[in-house]
């Protein structure tokens, strides 16, 4: 089955396509936009107008360093990260091929900050939103609302929103044409279930066994009273 669409993500005015990630996504494999442009076969000038257009309208994508002994070379900012982010998840949601599910945990509310809570689940502690009146709950995350990364990128708590982080192994992988249904042992009776572009599951190497950290922000997980 061949894709009848092509991913367009709007910031401030500039839109990033499949054309810009790769740019993007090269630039981080190969360390520089010099190594990046030669592997894509494309024209380092056109690609550093490319990032500078891109940051005029997105913020800092791209962090340069000078050559020196060690060398010069570019490494991706976390911004970029998120936008990547971003952008696999609307290319997740067009494709939907695999279906989005949900992961449920039922807990305990311990604590609450007006319409957020803190409830201790099987997997963990998880920031979610819950009613004001329940205090046993069953709290549920869209697969697509999870993110996944390499332990060794594991999100920096002040550097990002998706409050809710746990580790865990890769149980099983479902890839269809444009996505991965990526199912995660964090720990709980319920396997936490993510969904994420086939681009992102061939850089994450996922297979069975991997180490994952799972990420998804509070305002993305909803908590209803548990019967």
């Amino acid at each position: 089955m061949r894709r009848e669409f092509e991913t367009r993500l709007s910031v401030d005015g500039a839109t990033v396509d499949e054309r810009d990630v790769a740019l993007l996504r090269a630039v981080d494999e190969h360390g520089s936009i010099h190594a990046a442009a030669e592997a894509l076969g494309r024209s380092y000038a056109r690609m550093q107008g490319r990032i500078v257009d891109l940051e005029d309208a997105a913020g800092p994508l791209v962090e340069r360093r000078r050559g020196g002994a060690g060398g010069g070379g570019s490494e991706l900012t976390e911004n970029a990260r998120s936008l990547l982010e971003r952008f696999e998840r609307l290319d997740a949601a067009f494709a939907g091929v695999a279906g989005v599910e949900e992961s449920v945990f039922e807990g305990t509310v311990v604590e609450r900050d007006g319409e957020l809570a803190t409830v201790d689940t099987g997997v963990g502690r998880v920031r979610a939103l819950v009613p004001p009146d329940a205090d046993r709950v069953a709290v549920s995350v869209r697969s697509d609302a999870v993110t996944l990364t390499a332990p060794s990128d594991r999100p920096d708590p002040d550097g990002t929103s998706a409050r809710n982080r746990f580790e865990g192994t890769v149980e099983s992988v479902d890839a269809g044409e444009a996505v991965a249904a990526v199912t995660v042992d964090a720990g709980a009776a319920t396997p936490l279930r993510a969904l994420v572009t086939r681009d992102s599951a061939a850089r994450l190497d996922l297979e069975p066994g991997r180490r994952v950290v799972a990420s998804f922000k509070a305002t993305a997980t909803r908590g209803v009273a548990a019967e």
